[in-house]
């Protein structure tokens, strides 16, 4: 098959700046670009995007990621036992990744038939284990271990286009804020719209939504300076401009 960067963003949940910021390193070049200079990619560069992140979940720079792939093994099967003997030793938090590697080392070999979407499989609940590292406990005191367990049950349960959905939304709401934050104007069009992007992207988790909620939820924001370097230095604007939004939208 070949995919669109669109399609290849939605399938592997790596954003299309990342991908032709891959391209611009010359560490991922789509397959073809059309003469309207659209750009294309098969299973052979999934593949290698797999790859990839799989380096990357184990903390290695891009300069090295690409001496790597430059230079692979002969046989397939010995850089994906080579990762997988890396991975190992994260075996608590990558457990699923683990399984992904195993099941393209058998793809490998010819004993079955992976789908591209599988490569991706065990990304998917880095995220939560991320989250529950990093904020875990803060989250826990405020909204309760039920509410946080059920929240992540829920985003465990994502199928795969609610999850790239989920994702996709994520990383938009990021690059909206920043241009919208240029304006310093939170009731802007372009602020509410971030707003309501926020709204619903926090609906993707929640299993109960309150206005009360997101408001506490961007007040925290504010005065945590892990929220504040995620968000770019644009928390204070997110929180105003959230105020804003749902005190319109009442």
């Amino acid at each position: 098959m070949n995919y669109s960067i669109k399609e290849m963003s939605v399938l592997s949940g790596v954003s299309e700046r990342t991908l032709r910021y891959y391209e611009e390193l010359e560490l991922l070049k789509p397959q073809r670009k059309a003469e309207n200079s659209y750009r294309f990619y098969t299973t052979k560069e999934i593949q290698r995007l797999q790859q990839i992140l799989f380096y990357r979940e184990l903390d290695f720079p891009l300069a090295k990621i690409c001496t790597l792939l430059e230079n692979p093994p002969s046989d397939i099967t010995q850089l994906l036992a080579s990762q997988k003997r890396l991975l190992e030793e994260k075996r608590n938090r990558l457990n699923e990744l683990i399984m992904t590697i195993e099941q393209t080392i058998e793809t490998q070999k010819g004993g079955m038939n992976m789908k591209d979407s599988q490569y991706f499989k065990g990304f998917k609940n880095k995220l939560i284990e991320e989250n529950e590292k990093t904020y875990g406990k803060e989250a826990r005191e405020k909204y309760g271990s039920e509410s946080v367990d059920k929240s992540n049950a829920k985003m465990l349960h994502m199928d795969e286009a609610t999850y790239h959905e989920f994702d996709q939304l994520g990383k938009e709401i990021l690059e909206k804020l920043a241009t919208a934050a240029e304006t310093g104007n939170p009731t802007s069009e372009a602020a509410q719209e971030v707003a309501k992007l926020h709204q619903k992207w926090l609906k993707y988790t929640w299993t109960s939504y309150s206005a009360e909620a997101h408001k506490n939820l961007v007040e925290m924001y504010t005065q945590d300076e892990r929220f504040a370097s995620y968000y770019q230095g644009n928390a204070v604007f997110l929180r105003d401009a959230v105020h804003s939004y749902l005190d319109q939208n009442k």
